[in-house]
């Protein structure tokens, strides 16, 4: 694989970033580039829309989207890009991301955003590396022992009941 980032991460602000840090920790886990920037459907649109409108042209194949509150930026991000993206519902003090949830997981019909658990940035990762491994035999190869040693790890949890 290139050095080229393949997985976008944004956020809307960095107080997202302990939990779209999961993500990244996930790419490089199975070493596939990324770049992680904070990108405000909000405070900086104009951005947003740039980011949105232009990073398949970087090489970018999947954007995962963190958001928490009124939750907007992975669908305004899914309705610039023709790429997949992936929404992680931040949690919220107010109500513990079910906000977030909520606004992310009801887009409207034609603009689609894949949605994790509140707080899911690991799963958000997981699934952009499979997505990438539908055409990277590689990563395929290198889910498959993940999953494998997942489900050994499962299984030894027998012996201490």
């Amino acid at each position: 694989m290139t050095t080229q980032p393949r997985i976008g991460i944004i956020m809307g602000s960095d107080s997202d970033l302990p939990v779209m840090r999961e993500a990244a920790h996930v790419c490089e886990e199975f070493g596939v580039p990324y770049e992680i920037k904070v990108v405000s459907a909000h405070r900086t649109p104009a951005d947003m829309a740039a980011y949105g409108s232009t990073a398949h042209e970087r090489g970018i194949d999947v954007i995962i989207a963190g958001a928490g509150g009124a939750a907007h930026l992975p669908g305004m991000i899914a309705s610039y890009s023709t790429l997949p993206v992936i929404g992680v519902p931040i949690p919220t003090k107010q109500l513990r991301g079910l906000d977030s949830l909520m606004s992310i997981v009801q887009m409207p019909s034609g603009v689609p955003v894949a949605t994790v658990a509140i707080g899911a940035g690991r799963n958000a990762g997981i699934l952009a590396i499979e997505m990438l491994a539908i055409a990277l035999p590689e990563l395929r190869t290198k889910l498959a022992a993940f999953k494998s040693a997942m489900a050994e790890e499962s299984r030894k949890k027998n012996e201490n009941l």
